[in-house]
């Protein structure tokens, strides 16, 4: 299938690391011209001559710290005139019921909410002209189905899908659709690194988590960086212009709700 992404202009928050860089790779695959950013120079560097060689485009960088109050500013300059945003952020840390913090509910909400939405808002007038415009939203199956320990992610990333669907109906006719996508347990360095938490606190060994965990997931398994990213490369195409003001699971069946 073409997906109509060839020489469009896309934007990939956090592409250095997990369901970020994958974004890129299949992105770049489909001749997306890219502008990645992360907070992290010398990573994206890497990312961008690794998405070079694997694919022949040569992405743009950004480097911005979404907990900053002017990295939407800077991005959104660098950025120019884009057709596909993807927002995308790492996760905050886990924290026990009752050790949350003031500060880290204010970074967790500038990151997960304030700076998407302030991104977003600085680059639809564009894509409203043109007449044509993807957003794509890197959400959590927390969303949905709020997850122990993660209370700051729960919260952010819910406020996000919340203005989401908000904006969806209010730029749909102008040919820009507006989503959000529901990873479940996805193989990547921030799952890892919950593995690893959670087996701390337990006194058990990483391996016994992560098998424990799989063995929730109907299909038996965590779900490998690519093929989030095929359902965030499908969402930001041509054809998927009557797909809006959706939020979409890829976690395996993992999510039992109905909606």
């Amino acid at each position: 299938m073409d997906l109509g992404l060839k020489g469009r202009r896309a934007l990939v928050g956090g592409a250095t690391s997990g369901l970020g860089r994958a974004i890129a790779h299949a992105l770049a695959a489909e001749g997306a011209e890219l502008l990645l950013w992360s907070r992290d120079e010398e990573r994206l560097a890497g990312t961008a001559a690794e998405i070079a060689q694997a694919t022949g485009v040569r992405p743009r960088v950004v480097a911005a710290d979404a907990t900053d109050p002017g990295a939407a500013d800077r991005v959104a300059a660098a950025a120019g005139d884009v057709d596909v945003l993807v927002l995308n952020a790492g996760g905050p840390p886990a924290v026990p019921p009752g050790a949350t913090s003031p500060d880290a509910w204010r970074s967790a909400f500038q990151m997960l909410s304030v700076t998407p939405i302030e991104l977003a808002t600085r680059l639809l007038p564009g894509m409203r002209e043109r007449g044509f415009g993807r957003i794509v939203a890197v959400l959590s199956s927390g969303v949905r189905e709020p997850i122990p320990a993660l209370a700051y992610s729960n919260a952010g990333r819910s406020a996000l899908a919340a203005w989401l669907k908000t904006v969806s109906h209010e730029v749909a006719a102008d040919g820009v659709t507006v989503n959000g996508v529901l990873p479940g347990r996805i193989a990547t360095p921030r799952v890892a690194a919950l593995d690893e938490g959670a087996a701390a606190r337990e006194g058990v060994p990483a391996a016994e988590v992560s098998a424990r965990s799989q063995a929730t997931i109907p299909a038996g398994r965590y779900g490998r960086p690519e093929e989030f990213a095929a359902v965030v490369a499908f969402l930001a195409s041509t054809a998927a212009s009557y797909v809006t003001g959706s939020t979409v699971a890829c976690d395996g069946g993992m999510l039992r709700s109905l909606q």
